[in-house]
């Protein structure tokens, strides 16, 4: 923790020195104060009429608005330095670049393709989101961490070419030890073991010369976008994927993270509700192309991905869709948010919804009361027991509007969810990273896998019903805050992009 907040002060100070530094320029022409702010007052009309313009989520971009017609200079100069610091970060244009490169990779079927031509929710995953839909494969449902990591442990000691390892969290403790004794080992007898982790995710739990650590057991290791006190907003970019694919077979992903906590191990916070799921088959070279790009990105190792394709004999026992697919915010597709907008909208019978976060636009929050409206049972599980009480008392500001439109809510009375699930109509279903707040939908790296007509599906459902029957149900009543809980909800929902 000491490390943590010793590495963690150094970057406040920087960003307060570049505030510091406006602030500065500011005082320097106060003189001519009433010029400047004419003039900033008119750069921040012309700026906030080009949001309204170009803006593709009012409830997103509303903090930057209020900004720049309140405090115009201020606000001027913070929408220059996001905009200059996105586009001029080395981070990020790398990211783009081996992105753009590396679509080659991720090819549709044309077989495949010729079924799902009438199907809206497959073809906009494919064709727009440029991740192919598959469905030789086996998938498996795991509704809680530790069987999970079981199944993980298991396959990793199959290991015989490579392990790609790709966390947003990675904590020392009986997980990860766990975890890499077997990768030490591995790599000790010729496996390609390489490891990304997110620099925030791990920044109270791991050395930054942690990478350097790892390389002495051979383990090739990325720390993702390093916290840097002149990074400035670049450090929201997060990667929040979970990745773990081996030899080319099996990939893993879910919600879970490795520490403890995920497998209710010194949870402070009750009975740690999360979920895994297993791939093998031909969806898993998608997962094998994300870690591979956001990998290239850094370290420009790989001239073909090819050589890391397992070519899977055609005997699966699952012939539903199975689409693995991420999310970036350097594109214009905000893919986890419209594929969660597009199970809602075309349900017919239910939709029933795992989130540790519930911090929603306005898209979202009536897409969800229309479904209701059509006769849709809609029910989404939260956690009884939050991990930050600020942000959980942000999303109990959007249970209030949800469940007067009669959108279930339930809490689950045990403890925490940080499961990230959608489930409809028996028939499809969505399990990932992707949380149902502003930094998942916008900002993050993120990472889920559709599923549409697999067996899986069931059990999913299985897993949401159940978690409902040890649940709360939130009443109207429960939902309405009192005033002043109410007024600082509607200041907390004000900042709720910037959170």
């Amino acid at each position: 923790m000491k490390r943590a907040i010793k590495r963690g002060s150094i970057v406040i100070i920087g960003l307060l020195l570049q505030i510091l530094l406006s602030l500065s320029i500011y005082l320097f022409f106060i003189e001519h104060i009433f010029l400047i702010h004419l003039f900033f007052g008119i750069i921040g009309l012309l700026l906030t009429l080009d949001l309204i313009r170009t803006s593709k989520n009012y409830s997103y971009t509303l903090p930057v608005i209020i900004s720049l017609i309140l405090f115009p200079l201020l606000g001027t100069l913070l929408y220059i330095i996001l905009r200059r610091n996105k586009n001029n970060s080395k981070t990020l244009k790398n990211i783009q670049k081996s992105e753009k490169e590396n679509k080659k990779y991720l090819v549709q079927d044309e077989k495949i393709k010729k079924e799902f031509k009438d199907n809206g929710n497959i073809r906009y995953i494919s064709d727009f989101s440029g991740y192919p839909a598959t469905k030789n494969n086996d998938v498996t449902y795991y509704p809680i961490g530790e069987e999970a990591y079981a199944a993980m442990l298991k396959e990793l000691k199959k290991a015989e070419k490579f392990i790609f390892f790709e966390y947003f969290i990675v904590a020392p403790g009986k997980m990860w030890d766990s975890i890499l004794d077997i990768l030490k080992e591995k790599a000790k007898n010729g496996v390609e073991v390489r490891v990304m982790y997110d620099d925030l995710g791990c920044l109270a739990h791991l050395d930054k010369n942690y990478p350097k650590m790892l390389e002495e057991f051979g383990i090739k290791c990325i720390s993702f976008n390093r916290l840097n006190p002149i990074a400035g907003i670049i450090m929201n970019n997060r990667d929040h994927r979970k990745i773990l694919v081996i030899d080319g077979k099996v990939a893993f992903s879910g919600g879970i993270n490795i520490a403890d906590e995920y497998i209710n191990v010194n949870s402070a916070y009750g009975h740690w509700k999360d979920n895994g799921i297993r791939i093998s088959g031909d969806a898993v070279w998608n997962y094998t192309v994300m870690f591979l790009t956001l990998w290239n990105a850094y370290l420009k190792e790989d001239k073909d991905f090819n050589k890391f394709k397992y070519s899977f004999s055609k005997n699966k026992k699952d012939l539903g869709y199975v689409i693995p697919y991420g999310d970036t915010p350097l594109d214009d597709e905000t893919t986890g948010e419209d594929i969660y907008l597009n199970i809602i909208n075309n349900a017919n019978k239910y939709v029933y919804i795992f989130t540790p976060y519930l911090i929603i636009d306005t898209d979202m929050i009536n897409a969800l009361a229309l479904a209701v409206k059509r006769g849709v049972d809609v029910r989404i599980v939260i956690p009884g027991i939050p991990d930050k009480k600020i942000v959980y008392t942000l999303s109990e500001s959007y249970v209030e509007p949800l469940v007067k439109e009669g959108v279930k809510i339930y809490k689950y009375t045990p403890g925490f969810v940080h499961s990230k699930v959608f489930v409809s109509d028996d028939k499809v279903a969505t399990v990932g990273t992707i949380n149902m707040d502003y930094r998942s939908l916008y900002l993050h790296f993120e990472c889920g896998c559709y599923l549409e007509d697999v067996k899986a599906i069931k059990d999913i459902k299985d897993d949401l019903v159940k978690s409902m029957e040890k649940s709360h149900k939130v009443t109207k009543k429960e939902a309405s805050p009192n005033l002043l809980k109410a007024i600082w909800q509607a200041l907390l929902r004000l900042i709720a992009p910037l959170m």
